[in-house]
């Protein structure tokens, strides 16, 4: 409200004095302090909305940005049959409809970053200008790509909310304005800058590199799944990570609309997200002549050589160690491994895996034996030995008269070695990340600790921990599940309590 209006008491002086006029008196004069007191006070509420002040940005598009409340539990890898103590969070998502939306009596979809919700156990969003929260349910999330979908079932919610629009891949110095709920305040944030860079880079979330935009406007904490705008209002991507300040000044990463748009219409089509496929290869740049000479390749033609090749990947029986690959999908791969992205840019051609779904048919051309050939690829994943982990609620683990057993992933080695874990790990476990699976069900089983008990005396815990099991009884342990049967399998024949 308007705060009263009240002069200030004289400060100098015990009383003040004054020239007056014949028949004036000290009432009815007004000091020029308090003629000054009066203009500004009367403009406090009138200073806050003016005519003719330059409008904000459309509400339109600002009232379709919320705020993401989540409630999280992580697992304990460590000892997976416990959960660690729930926190929350907060980030940011933004409205938008789907192909048979409000419009079509479909759902009605909002989008944030996965890590903003990951092992959640309840999400709520706010809208702006708003004091109720909704609760949200997640539909589906992407880890790779950190992109999560949810909806809210309030029909509440979704009353006079406008979907935003999703506009093309912007150009480099293009404006980007991000939108948010940051660290700092609770009201909406709105910072802006241009787009410095656009390349494939790594999204630190999900382990995987895939086409970003670097942007120099400023990208907070609670920024993550927010909007950036461009010029036009449109949506040109999600913000989701950026460079700590002591690394580096001013760089922030938004995922653009063709990563969000590949994520989209694969939940469409199959209400669930597989992940974005891989050609499964290793290869070695042809920048040297005398290497180019050696696998046959003309002065004027280009490629990469394939060193290595994942069994578990669809290149497994198709290319072979040796090729030269030349063209994917009729685009010409570089000898650095790069592709013509637009003009007078270049990017990985990874890129040109990554938009296509799993399941697709793509042609390669490769050059054996110094004769080029096409060869057909059905393109999927690959599974990894030691694999990062998100992908599970629950780790699995098995107990055996207090012997603990579990599964090596990134998340088990952080657990128990602490953030740097490639440091402090042993290298009977670390050289694990780094060897490719033979089969789909490949998991590095190890004996985590041992649960003190009858059965387990004389095995000391701190001698025994964090062993990798090669076999048990003369086989070879393939899995955790497989384990899992052997012991099965021997405990058959025995009675209770034998």
């Amino acid at each position: 409200g308007r705060l009263p209006r009240r002069p200030c008491p004289a400060v100098r002086g015990d009383e003040p004095t004054t020239n007056l006029a014949p028949g004036t008196t000290a009432s009815s004069v007004t000091t020029d302090s308090e003629q000054d007191w009066e203009h500004w006070a009367d403009q406090i509420d009138s200073l806050v909305e003016t005519p003719g002040q330059r409008a904000e940005m459309s509400s339109d598009l600002l009232d379709a940005v919320v705020k993401v409340y989540c409630l999280h539990s992580e697992p304990n890898f460590s000892l997976p049959w416990q959960r660690a103590r729930q926190y929350s969070s907060f980030s940011t998502g933004f409205v938008i409809d789907s192909p048979n939306g409000a419009s079509g009596g479909g759902e009605r979809w909002l989008l944030t970053n996965a890590h903003s919700v990951q092992y959640h156990t309840q999400v709520k969003v706010k809208k702006r200008g708003d004091d109720r929260k909704y609760v949200a349910k997640v539909l589906c999330t992407c880890r790779e790509g950190d992109m999560a979908l949810l909806t809210v079932e309030d029909d509440a919610f979704w009353n006079g909310v406008v979907p935003l629009k999703f506009g093309p891949l912007p150009r480099l110095q293009d404006d980007a304005v991000v939108v948010g709920y940051p660290i700092g305040g609770d009201t909406i944030s709105v910072t802006s800058g241009v787009v410095s860079r656009i390349e494939v880079t790594s999204y630190v979330h999900g382990s995987r590199e895939l086409l970003g935009i670097q942007i120099d406007a400023a990208i907070n904490s609670g920024n993550s799944g927010g909007p950036v705008f461009d010029r036009e209002g449109r949506c040109c991507g999600i913000a989701f990570q950026s460079y700590d300040a002591d690394a580096a000044e001013n760089i922030g990463w938004i995922i653009p609309t063709p990563v969000v748009a590949h994520f989209l219409a694969e939940y469409a089509r199959t209400k669930e997200f597989p992940g974005f496929p891989v050609l499964g290869v290793y290869f070695q740049r042809l920048e040297s002549e005398a290497l180019r000479a050696k696998h046959g390749l003309a002065k004027d033609h280009k490629g990469i050589m394939i060193r290595a090749i994942e069994p578990t990947s669809c290149s497994h029986g198709v290319l072979r160690e040796g090729d030269v690959l030349l063209e994917f999908e009729g685009t010409e791969i570089a000898c650095d491994g790069t592709i013509p992205f637009r003009k007078g840019e270049r990017i990985a051609f990874g890129h040109l895996i990554s938009q296509k779904f799993i399941g697709d048919t793509a042609t390669a051309t490769v050059l054996r034996g110094g004769e080029k050939l096409d060869v057909s690829l059905t393109l999927g994943g690959v599974t990894r030995v030691v694999p990062l982990g998100m992908d599970v609620d629950n780790p699995p683990y098995l107990v055996v008269g207090g012997l603990v057993f579990t599964v090596v992933t990134v998340l088990y080695l952080r657990s128990e070695f602490g953030e740097d874990f490639e440091r402090n790990s042993p290298v009977r476990l670390l050289n694990t990340m780094y060897s490719m699976a033979e089969t789909e069900d490949r998991q590095v089983v190890v004996l985590s600790q041992i649960l003190a008990s009858d059965a387990t005396t004389g095995y000391e815990p701190d001698d025994f921990y964090n062993l990798r099991v090669h076999s048990f009884n003369g086989q070879k342990v393939e899995n955790l599940a497989a384990l899992a049967d052997m012991v099965e399998e021997c405990l058959g024949g025995l009675g209770p309590g034998e």
